[in-house]
């Protein structure tokens, strides 16, 4: 009788909790299914290659035959301790090319920044006509190829160029632009008569840098590459925050225009608080972009002239490709990446909601 009273365990009832951990088990499990492609094709082509590529830092492979040969010499931090406190050539090869990167980056992140909202705002108006002509128009040179839109500012920023012509009618002679090393900061300070520097700035630096070159701006040629990069990515970001404002209710407005606010007042106070996640979007995607910029220089200028347009992408693939120095030009695109998480962090940090 006892038996017939003791439920077995293949007649125990399965309670919700037990049923609800099983269909959580079924859905991880299909989870893991469906994204095991994707995160095989993520370790392949991204995580395996940039653990290959730390590995190469470590070491003075010259690039020939497998960098994990028994042959090739590993180095550990050497090629990190030369670019960084070496004090010769590859130190001060990575200031200038940081130096010139850093002025780059100033200029054109908050630049193109504005530029695009300005669009934004301004082809999202109601009362504009054309406005399916002038968001072409002004995305246009975002879907151009870039080697093209460069060749084209060659011409434009040549010393007979179109932009000299329009100067020279204007009665300013213009620069020969894409061969002109000298800063423009430096330009502006011999204007009001600072030709040289002072031994405070002269005498101390930073990665073999004065402090005075820090200071120097950016190259005349760079100014060329600055203004290229503005007009081309500022139609990509205006999208972006085209995008953004369309889902902005009409109702927000008008409250505040009942409230007394003018267009200033609204566009500032209420618009632009309600962008702040799509800025974020545009100043990060920003960030990172001019802080890789390569494309432009090796096919503009080739980190000429005297060096004032180098980049440290561009500097890691002369390493690289050029020079053979593989664990040098790997070491110069780690040094890059922790750059940009840092600044990318900040960002993320002065832009959080408080």
């Amino acid at each position: 009788m006892a038996a017939l009273t003791t439920p077995s365990a293949a007649t125990t009832p399965v309670t919700p909790r037990r049923r609800s951990h099983q269909a959580r088990r079924r859905e991880a499990g299909a989870g893991w299914l469906f994204t095991a492609p994707a995160l095989a094709l993520v370790l392949l082509f991204i995580a395996l290659p940039v653990l290959m590529a730390l590995w190469v830092s470590i070491t003075d492979w010259r690039g020939r035959g497998s960098p994990f040969a028994a042959g090739v010499p590993v180095v550990g931090l050497q090629n990190y301790t030369d670019l960084l406190a070496g004090g010769g050539l590859p130190t001060q090869d990575l200031g200038t090319a940081l130096r010139n990167n850093l002025w780059y980056v100033l200029l054109v992140v908050p630049t193109q920044t504005v530029v695009a909202l300005l669009l934004a705002t301004a082809v999202n108006n109601r009362l504009l006509r054309g406005r399916g002509f002038f968001r072409t128009a002004f995305y246009f040179p975002s879907v151009t190829s870039s080697v093209a839109i460069t060749v084209v500012f060659l011409f434009l920023f040549g010393a007979s160029g179109a932009v000299n012509q329009v100067l020279a009618w204007l009665g300013i002679n213009g620069p020969n632009w894409f061969a002109d090393p000298d800063g423009v900061l430096h330009l502006l300070f011999g204007a009001v008569g600072i030709d040289s520097a002072p031994a405070v700035l002269a005498d101390h630096g930073l990665l073999g840098v004065s402090w005075w070159d820090w200071l120097a701006g950016p190259s005349v040629a760079m100014t060329a590459l600055i203004i290229l990069a503005i007009f081309t990515t500022s139609g990509t970001f205006m999208l972006l925050f085209l995008a953004a404002l369309q889902n902005i209710a009409g109702e927000v407005s008008e409250a505040a225009t009942m409230d007394g606010a003018n267009a200033w007042q609204r566009f500032v106070h209420v618009t632009v608080p309600m962008l702040r996640p799509t800025l974020f979007t545009v100043l990060t995607l920003g960030l990172v972009g001019t802080w890789q910029v390569f494309d432009q220089i090796y096919t503009g200028t080739q980190g000429g002239p005297a060096k004032t347009t180098i980049t440290p992408a561009y500097l890691s693939y002369t390493s690289s490709f050029v020079n053979q120095q593989w664990g040098q030009g790997a070491a110069i695109a780690f040094i890059l990446f922790a750059i940009i998480v840092v600044l990318s962090l900040v960002q993320r940090a002065v832009l959080k909601e408080r």
